[in-house]
């Protein structure tokens, strides 16, 4: 772990995960960036050794690297589930460490740190082995909305109902959000397209999908036709919008 900064006498340490939004750094929130210049250190997720965090490049122009501390640390994901176990209890035992010491940690999150972030890990090590962390969140712009905006399609209308699941589930499972009506937000979408895709043809819904991959950023695309998205579309940061019924009908 890196030296830890000094801090006046009588301030008291804490942890606040601060979602930065789905990839436009003029998506933060104004409390964002008031958290992320207060910090004394600001901890960026990745998944594995070889990543770039986007989420510190959201941020980088609000931080000042003279005063404040910044560490990159993996979260792997794909790994035996005691590999991922030990690297997040590691993590959390070094933010406790600077807590501890009266540091105000940032730990910042694409999207919200409440939906599907990496910080929900972090944050079940830390109230099991230290409960007297104090940590606190700060709400982010998620990609379901942003992507819902960009692509004038309304998440709910009236009694509509909205799902979110992952594109990974049961098959059963992804039926079953169909079935509900309203619109289906579909996430992690990068490795399961072909089969959504495949199960939208099957309940005739492929027409009314839209895929959206790195919203806000450098190569965003909306697709508004599932048959045009081809294998160079597919990317890590993408999710599929199916609008399947609601009172605009």
């Amino acid at each position: 772990m890196g030296q830890i900064a000094e801090t006046a006498p009588g301030s008291s340490g804490c942890l606040i995960a601060v979602g930065v939004g789905p990839g436009d750094p003029e998506l933060l929130t104004l409390k964002a960036v008031r958290e992320i210049r207060a910090a004394d250190v600001v901890v960026t997720p990745v998944g594995d050794r070889s990543d770039s965090s986007i989420a510190l490049s959201i941020i980088e122009d609000h931080l000042d690297r003279s005063r404040q501390q910044v560490l990159t640390r993996t979260f792997p994901m794909r790994q035996p589930a005691e590999v991922m176990a030990k690297a997040w209890r590691e993590i959390a035992a070094e933010i406790a460490e600077l807590v501890h010491a009266g540091q105000k940690v940032v730990f910042i999150t694409l999207g919200d740190p409440m939906l599907y972030s990496t910080f929900l890990y972090l944050q079940f090590e830390l109230n099991t082995d230290y409960p007297d962390v104090p940590i606190s969140t700060v709400p982010g712009i998620s990609s379901i909305f942003a992507a819902a905006g960009n692509a004038q399609l309304p998440l709910g209308l009236g009694d509509d109902a909205l799902t979110i699941i992952p594109a990974t589930s049961s098959e059963g499972k992804l039926k079953a959000a169909l079935a509900a009506g309203g619109t289906v937000v579909f996430l992690k979408v990068y490795r399961a397209f072909s089969g959504i895709k495949s199960l939208l043809q099957q309940v005739g819904l492929e027409r009314q999908a839209i895929y959206v991959r790195r919203l806000g950023l450098e190569g965003e695309k909306i697709i508004r036709d599932l048959a045009d998205v081809n294998d160079e579309d597919l990317d890590y940061l993408s999710l599929i919008l199916v609008r399947s019924g609601g009172c605009d009908d």
